[in-house]
């Protein structure tokens, strides 16, 4: 296995990983240099040395036939392959070499390339290391900031990182796309003075045509390589660069590099004995859904990159920690199975990242006071009513959806304890789909049980709107369709929750249609849903 691809992507995420990826193109880099400089040194001690022409000729030609190159990817191609053993034309070399032409043939070219390519390499590196210590610094003090200060001094401080932040990135970016250009154009920048320089060495002496036809066939088969992989380079380089741009235009959509697993940094609190309070620890987090297995190993690039040591828990459960709680912001409260009764505090590094790994841990709200049961159990109850009295025969009920901006509007109206007294059932403000829609969208948001079955307790009583099938042509198993996937909404977006949305049904079906599922009366139901649905009902 050669050198690893550096994926742009990883740009954006900076794990531990990719910092050792990049280590390696910079060794190899650095590798490169030092034989340029020893190259050019033996070459130097070659022209001047005239009295020790035999043996300096022999260590120049060990040199190069010590020298390989690595390759990106798992394979080489036959061109990288003839490429990388250029160094047994030194086996045609055994004789005294042209001083006048070695300087011009092959110390300058590869000098050049040493300053020029391999000094830009450098500088590259120092920029990038320097944005990585202003960027890493300037978000731990944005994190440590309190909670309480002033909004404006919030937004503010965000958009100084963001700006920070995109700049690293990008800075990031150009790092990576450098490292990879210099690794494939040292095929050719160092081969090619190499090539010149032997083929000027077997026309130069009396024996030497004698000895360009036995070196002929490698010569042009050598050359036939090099031009190949200079095409591939220059194909290769603009889809890079066009990777690059799509990446820099839509960042967030490359920030998950796996479907199995979400992974970042997140800062861990690590809490103390008194007086000594808790600290703060900056760990890159890898969380494997379907497991639900964290894995958190300690990484500071301050500390010169080194991975500390790994630790796993099994999630139980994550809820979102509020401002309140704890004067930090982007938190979470992680339940832990490992070690029952322990929760685990988090920091993300913005509020985007706080979304992703909410979304990623399937996090929760916090619970909120129960008295927004009271007012939701109400708003359903004035829901159903208007439902009921105006519309219980319209075509389509419960399926005909509302414009969206009203039915946000009228949610945002009715779980306001201080709006929340306007009767639907007479006011003419809002149509009845805007009503079934409204009570969708908060029963796939806000359900209890005491809400669930005021709901199922109108479905199937005498006034019910399955009992008025013939004329709104909702039965019970259009009913099915339209509830089970609001109430029974599975946690994931995956083919195998899609696959069970037909049980979802069934199991709104049957509380519909059975008034024993208030007593537990389901023996007979059994076979027909999967047994998790059945310790639902």
């Amino acid at each position: 296995m050669g050198l690893h691809p550096l994926e742009f992507s990883e740009c954006y995420l900076d794990s531990p990983v990719f910092r050792e990826k990049i280590k390696a193109h910079e060794a190899e880099l650095d590798k490169t240099n030092r034989f340029i400089k020893e190259l050019y040194k033996d070459g130097k001690n070659l022209i001047n040395a005239t009295k020790q022409l035999a043996l300096a000729q022999r260590k120049f030609a060990q040199s190069l036939g010590e020298f390989q190159f690595e390759y990106i990817g798992d394979a080489k191609t036959d061109d990288e392959r003839c490429i990388g053993e250029c160094g047994a034309i030194t086996t045609y070399s055994w004789v005294v070499l042209p001083m006048r032409n070695i300087t011009e043939t092959l110390m300058k070219p590869l000098e050049k390339f040493r300053k020029e390519q391999l000094g830009s390499a450098k500088a590259e590196r120092k920029k990038y290391e320097k944005e990585t210590e202003k960027y890493y610094s300037s978000l731990e003090k944005l994190l440590n900031m309190s909670a309480k200060k002033k909004e404006p001094q919030l937004q503010e401080a965000d958009s100084q990182v963001e700006s920070i932040r995109q700049h690293f990135q990008e800075e990031s970016l150009d790092y990576v796309c450098k490292l990879q250009e210099i690794q494939e154009r040292k095929k050719f920048d160092c081969v090619e003075p190499m090539l010149a320089f032997f083929q000027t060495v077997f026309t130069f002496y009396h024996q030497g045509f004698e000895l360009a036809n036995d070196f002929n066939h490698y010569k042009k088969a050598l050359q036939i390589n090099i031009q190949n992989t200079r095409s591939r380079f220059e194909g290769t380089r603009v889809e890079v660069f066009e990777l690059m741009k799509r990446i820099r235009e839509v960042p967030q959509e490359y920030r998950q590099t796996s479907p199995i697993s979400s992974e970042g940094y997140l800062y861990v609190q690590e809490k103390r004995p008194p007086p000594f309070g808790s600290s703060w620890v900056k760990r890159y987090c890898t969380f494997v859904k379907e497991q639900k297995i964290l894995h958190m190993v300690t990484f500071d690039h301050r500390s010169g990159g080194k991975m500390g040591e790994t630790e796993s828990v099994t999630l139980k459960s994550c809820v979102r920690k509020t401002t309140d709680m704890l004067d930090r912001r982007f938190c979470l409260d992680i339940e832990i199975t490992d070690r029952p009764g322990t929760v685990l505090t988090v920091q993300s590094l913005s509020e985007d990242d706080h979304k992703f790994w909410i979304h990623a841990m399937g996090g929760k709200e916090p619970v909120i006071d129960a008295q927004l049961d009271d007012v939701g159990l109400s708003f359903v109850k004035n829901a159903i009513n208007a439902i009921e009295t105006r519309g219980i025969n319209d075509q389509g009920l419960y399926r005909v959806v509302g414009v969206s901006s009203k039915v946000q509007k009228l949610l945002s109206l009715m779980i306001d304890e201080k709006s929340n007294d306007v009767d639907l059932s007479t006011c003419e403000d809002w149509d009845v789909k805007t009503i079934t829609s409204t009570l969708k969208l908060y029963l796939r948001e806000k359900h209890s049980k005491s809400i669930v079955y005021e709901l199922l307790s109108s479905l199937f009583s005498p006034c019910s709107v399955a009992a008025h099938s013939k004329l709104n042509l909702m039965t019970v198993a259009n009913l099915g369709v339209v509830f089970g996937p609001t109430l029974m909404r599975p946690q994931e977006d995956t083919v195998a929750a899609i696959m069970d949305l037909k049980f979802q049904n069934i199991v709104v079906e049957i509380l519909i249609e059975e008034p024993g599922w208030l007593e537990g009366e389901l023996e007979g139901k059994k076979g027909l849903i999967p047994e998790n649905y059945v310790e639902m009902l």
